[in-house]
């Protein structure tokens, strides 16, 4: 059912709502999810840089060139009726063994890790090249990646691209991110150079591009976000409920990430100012723990948002955030904003804030935080740590405000009574 699914944002979000009806909520929604955020948003999960690699034919001369990003969610079973879903990134660090370029057929292997491999075969045909497949293998061996797989197996899939009609000496580019499934793979390619048959071993500065980055609209630009108190006009929902959340790295082992927070979302639907809360006990959580980024994800039958936080070593921030709203009509509603530096705190320790914090995420969609706690590094014992307050709850603050106001009051109650002073004397002297 899932592999006769051709992928844009709307069809996606039709398919995800009638696969979930037909397959049940716990299987569904959490991949579905990673469909909605990849074709939104175009983002990078991992904050990768791409992989860029050059095939040399025997000549020595370059014949084929690829820099692009690759993005694979792969569920496999962990026992009986239970199943795992994990995320692997295409490495900026591939080989090229396996490579070979001819007149009319070219293939890129790029191997990476234990074992997994992505496999790109071309054709040439008169004045114009094309992606006949793409082949994702993993080795479900490799525990580092798979933990607790019930298979040992190396699994193959295969893909029919998209890529076709691509002129010679030109390079295929493609921003847009395309989204294929098959069996238990999905695949997000975006950000695509890649060029076949290069002549004369010189990379083309013509390219040649894809139709969904010529009608596909521009994601809103990041912005700033601003922490600020929320105005008592806005939102209008009565207050979300707290949820608590938390990610372990597998079933046996302690929180990695903690959260509690009841999170309320304000959007612009066309000409309409909405709101909508997130139910926490209609919300499947999901992520990744990483040394230097962690990932929260929390989706519903309206709502996907993930949290991407990231640290020096030294202190903790949230760096991004993405938005998906589904709303009962219309096209679904996505922010992004790769360019944050909020929730800030020391790493292993907790950041707080009780109070109503408004995050404008773009132009276009606010997000508003009640009670919030969070520690996405370095949880002990499924614990929070000692938490770094926000300027909204750190009343000690308001202590010099106070004095200095005080005293403000008092220097200018006796400039006050000096002038008047200086008056009085000055008529007690006047000549009569």
């Amino acid at each position: 059912m899932l592999s006769s699914c051709t992928w844009k944002v709307a069809e996606v979000v039709s398919c995800c709502r009638f696969l979930n009806r037909s397959f049940g909520y716990q299987v569904i929604m959490f991949r579905c999810a990673f469909l909605i955020l990849f074709l939104a948003l175009g983002y990078e999960l991992h904050l990768s840089h791409g992989t860029e690699v050059s095939v040399n034919n025997t000549d020595n001369k370059l014949c084929l060139y690829a820099n692009l990003m690759v993005n694979f969610s792969v569920a496999y079973e962990v026992g009986v009726n239970k199943s795992e879903t994990v995320i692997l990134v295409l490495p900026e660090n591939v080989t090229t063994e396996g490579s070979a370029c001819d007149n009319t057929t070219s293939t890129l292997k790029l191997s990476f890790g234990d074992g997994h491999s992505w496999t790109v075969d071309f054709t040439k045909k008169n004045k114009t090249y094309q992606v006949d497949t793409i082949v994702f293998s993993y080795n479900l061996n490799d525990s580092s990646v798979f933990p607790n797989s019930t298979s040992k197996e190396t699994k193959s899939v295969t893909v029919k691209s998209i890529i076709t009609n691509v002129s010679v000496d030109t390079y295929y580019s493609c921003k847009s991110a395309d989204v294929r499934t098959v069996e238990s793979v999905i695949q997000t390619l975006y950000d695509v150079a890649l060029q076949a048959f290069v002549i004369n071993g010189s990379k083309s500065d013509t390219d040649t591009i894809c139709s969904a980055d010529m009608t596909s609209t521009t994601v809103a630009p990041t912005t700033t976000v601003s922490t600020t108190a929320a105005p008592t006009s806005t939102p209008t929902l009565p207050t979300p409920t707290t949820g608590k959340y938390s990610i372990a790295t597998d079933v046996n082992s302690t929180a990695c990430l903690m959260a509690t927070f009841g999170l309320q979302i304000g959007y612009k639907h066309g000409d309409k100012e909405e709101t909508i809360n997130l139910v926490p006990n209609m919300t499947e959580v999901g992520g990744a723990c990483r040394a230097n980024s962690s990932d929260l994800m929390l989706t519903s039958d309206t709502i996907t948002i993930m949290f991407t936080f990231s640290n020096d070593g030294k202190k903790f921030q949230l760096h991004a955030l993405n938005v998906t709203v589904i709303p009962a009509t219309g096209a679904p509603v996505v922010a992004v904003n790769t360019n944050m530096s909020i929730w800030a705190a020391a790493v292993g320790s907790s950041y707080m804030c009780n109070k109503e914090q408004t995050l404008n995420v773009t132009d276009t969609l606010t997000l508003y935080t009640f009670e919030l706690r969070v520690q996405p590094f370095e949880v002990n014992k499924g614990e929070f740590a000692t938490a770094h307050e926000c300027s909204l709850d750190d009343t000690s603050i308001l202590i010099p405000i106070i004095v200095g106001a005080a005293l403000a009051g008092l220097i200018l109650i006796v400039v006050i009574a000096y002038v008047i002073g200086r008056r009085k004397t000055y008529v007690g002297y006047q000549t009569l």
